[in-house]
Parts: structure tokens; sequence; C-alpha cells
């Protein structure tokens, strides 16, 4: 199983998202069972890290995020993962755009696992601190629910 997150421009929310669920999925024994990667739909910030209030804010939950690094969303990524996520209803207008005829993967919102249909990851770039823990909020109830997802895709009970 194969997923990937996908923002703006692969610093702020999709790095965190990833490091996310890698915690979760560790956690649930499932890390060997499902790859993670995350990517923007801008070009602009590729090749670097993720942005420093997002790594310190990741590692202030025990996170480790700071050797990700950004890379634009690309055209097989509809091929090679099962779920593409994004944070906002922009960047999912831009997957769906993208999206071949015949694609297979799940294209949606990734709060929608969190049980908020519809909603948002607010992008905490231009603002304070307390944006990327808002974020990590988020992601984390996110994660837990596709934890849970792919748990019962897997077949796995534990």
């Amino acid at each position: 199983m194969r997923v990937l997150f996908v923002c703006l421009g692969n610093i702020c929310r999709s790095p965190t998202a990833e490091g996310m669920l890698r915690h979760k999925l560790e956690a649930a024994g499932l890390a060997e069972r499902v790859a993670v990667d995350s990517c923007g739909t801008g070009d602009w910030h590729v090749g670097k890290a993720p942005d420093r209030r997002a790594i310190t804010a990741a590692a202030g939950r025990g996170i480790d995020i700071k050797g990700l690094r950004a890379r634009q969303l690309d055209r097989s990524d509809f091929d090679r993962f099962d779920y593409l996520l994004a944070m906002d209803y922009d960047n999912l207008t831009d997957l769906l755009s993208m999206r071949p005829d015949d694609c297979d993967a799940q294209v949606g919102l990734f709060l929608d696992f969190a049980g908020r249909s519809g909603a948002a990851v607010p992008d905490p770039y231009y603002g304070g601190g307390d944006g990327f823990d808002e974020v990590l909020d988020l992601v984390e109830a996110a994660a837990d629910g596709l934890v849970e997802v792919l748990r019962q895709r897997l077949g796995s009970t534990s």
C-alpha cells in the first residue's frame, strides 16, 4: 500500500503528514506494509528541507522530519500510489485536473479520514508557530483514521 500527501510547496503540511503517518504506522506495526511520501503541486521548494517551524513542531511530538526533501507532484504518482491525499481544495483541484482517466488511486482530502469531510488543513507558512501545532493536531487525527482504514484493507488485526 502506498500513500502520498500533497500540499502546495511540500515544506509544511504534507511533510508533517508524512512524518505523522510514518510514526503512527510504526506504532501500529504496519510500517513495513505501507510506503509514505509527500510532494507539492508547485516547484518553488524542490530539494529543500521542511520549514524549520514544521521541523520544530514535529520534533516536539517525537517525529523527525528534518531529513525529508521537497519534490513536485509528477503524473507517474497517480500510477505509483493507492492514495493521493490533498491538504486543501486548491491542491485537490490540481490533483483532479491531472488525474489520468484510468487512475485507480483514491484521490481526496486528508481530513476526510478524521471525520471532517470537506475540511482543509490550513497552511501555516505565513503565520506563527501555533499554526504548525494546529496542523499537527489535525494531521494526527486524520492519520489515526487512515491507519484504521489501511489496517482493514491490509487485513491486519494488530
